[in-house]
């Protein structure tokens, strides 16, 4: 049982919860951009639909790992992370972006055989650079420029 209470404790008081949660929206847009790439080069629907499972669940984790930043930068650094500002601007527009493709291609189905194409891969691919920038900043925080 003291495992278990120690975990707890870990997990609640101790150790940051925005660095648990924040490798989602990573990963998700990463594999998203991954998904569309290989949709756009061998032609195949199913993979498009990979990269919009992964675009929308990469919102959710967005959310969340916006939500939990602010909560440990108020708690750890007393709202003064370093970069915090740029980090809560970016982590917005990726919020945005992935909510907006999301909610294009779910009310369009077919819009990866449209015209729009173009812009709908790109946003994508500049989710996954957002997330990237994000992660980078999140490295300066813990180990400096």
């Amino acid at each position: 049982m003291d495992f278990i209470d120690r975990l707890i404790n870990a997990l609640t008081s101790t150790h940051p919860i925005h660095t648990m949660i924040v490798h989602f929206p990573i990963a998700l847009t990463g594999a998203a951009a991954l998904f569309i790439l290989i949709a756009l080069f061998r032609k195949e629907q199913i993979f498009e639909k990979f990269a919009f499972a992964n675009i929308s669940l990469a919102t959710l984790g967005t959310l969340a790992a916006g939500l939990t930043g602010m909560y440990d930068n108020q708690k750890n650094y007393l709202g003064d992370a370093t970069n915090a500002q740029v980090k809560i601007i970016l982590a917005t527009i990726l919020l945005l972006l992935t909510l907006t493709i999301t909610i294009v291609r779910w009310r369009n189905p077919n819009i990866f055989n449209q015209s729009g194409k173009a812009f709908y891969v790109a946003g994508y691919l500049i989710s996954f650079a957002l997330a990237l920038v994000l992660a980078f900043l999140g490295g300066v925080i813990l180990y400096g420029f």
